[in-house]
């Protein structure tokens, strides 16, 4: 991929449209205020709302424009290789809980696209964590136990549909993928026709955690709310220091059509390589869109051009014929301890709450934020 190349942001930006969302101009009174409109203040937001609270969403920018509109949107419980490490650090009931967490956030999605009867490319896939070195394969079946004692539908194998051998990979079945702007922009407009209030446009500047709790907006506006829910990339008004316990990475994406047979039906990831992960979405008649992620780095650190060159590189070497027309960056904080941050702000905290560090998983782990909070 060279600067000449003809190439469009974000497919999913690209291919959905949602309605804009006014600035907030007046000050506002409601149960909850959730700052930031990704994937998981929508899901916090429409789950508090479904229940009967009256609900306001603050985004600084557009709604899932930041990180969730950069996502390969894999709804899935299994997260490369977690499990084992999750066995050993918090045993094997912490496994089963975090299994049990993302497997119902999964399923939520689910229920709620048939509910609303939202059009969303949703497709049930098998997802698998691969890897081609003969020297991972012990790594490979530990995690592939562990995922299955956690209660996944795990097993291991050495036969996928990718266009190249591997040493050995976990496949957990029944899970899925899926379009999530056109689900994000539904559930949106599903959560307005319930009474809540979305603001775009709108920066929260600061945060009085009193009872009530009081944000004011660089409008001039105030919100007051009995709870906040900061659901922000990086969690603002950081009164714990969540952010020593993030590390930030920054991947890249490639995407393009292929012809439908040459579909290698499934998710698939591995932590060879810089990180590589393969998936296909509806493209029209007789062609699939190939999105391949990878060249995990630090942000700032190394050149970008070079690194979506070998990201382009490798896609064409293993599907050869792909026509590359997108590009774009995501950016994920992972957390210290493996698990989401999701809970209370800081330790003090009576009625502020947060959700991030969802480690590249954001789908499912926006959503199981969401039903937990």
């Amino acid at each position: 991929m060279t600067e000449n190349d003809q190439v469009s942001g974000s497919y999913w930006l690209e291919t959905a449209s949602g309605g804009p969302r006014p600035a907030l101009t007046e000050d506002l009174d409601v149960d909850v205020a959730v700052v930031g409109a990704g994937v998981a203040g929508l899901s916090t937001a429409w789950e508090l709302a479904r229940a009967g609270r009256s609900v306001a969403v603050l985004e600084a920018r557009r709604v899932a424009a930041g990180v969730t509109g950069h996502t390969t949107a894999k709804v899935t419980a299994l997260h490369s290789l977690v499990y084992d490490k999750l066995r050993r650090t918090r045993g094997a009931e912490g496994a089963r809980l975090y299994a049990r967490s993302q497997s119902e956030a999964v399923e939520r999605i689910a229920e709620i696209a048939d509910e609303l009867g939202i059009d969303c490319d949703w497709e049930r896939r098998d997802a698998f964590t691969y890897v081609r070195e003969p020297s991972r394969v012990d790594e490979v079946r530990a995690e592939a136990d562990a995922a299955r004692e956690a209660g996944l539908p795990a097993s291991f194998v050495t036969e996928t549909g990718l266009p190249f051998p591997v040493a050995g990979a976990v496949r957990v079945t029944g899970q899925a993928q899926f379009h999530p702007l056109k689900y994000l922009y539904a559930l949106t407009d599903d959560l307005v026709a319930r009474g809540g209030r979305v603001y775009e446009n709108t920066t929260v500047l600061s945060m009085d955690e009193g009872e009530p709790c009081r944000l004011s907006t660089d409008t001039g506006a105030t919100v007051t709310a009995r709870d906040v829910v900061v659901a922000t990339h990086d969690p603002v008004f950081d009164r714990a220091m969540l952010f020593t316990r993030l590390s930030p990475r920054r991947e890249l994406v490639v995407a393009g059509a292929v012809a439908a047979d040459r579909d290698p039906d499934g998710m698939f990831i591995t932590p060879d390589e810089g990180t590589r992960s393969v998936r296909t979405a509806p493209y029209g008649e007789g062609r699939r869109l190939l999105v391949v992620t990878g060249e995990h780095f630090t942000p700032g650190t190394g050149d970008t051009r070079e690194r979506f060159d070998r990201l382009s590189a490798w896609a064409t070497e293993h599907f050869p014929g792909v026509e590359l027309t997108h590009a774009w960056a995501t950016q994920d904080n992972d957390s210290t301890d493996t698990v989401p941050l999701v809970g209370p702000l800081h330790p003090r905290a009576r009625h502020a709450y947060v959700a991030t560090g969802f480690g590249g998983w954001g789908m499912s782990g926006g959503v199981m934020a969401g039903r937990l909070l």
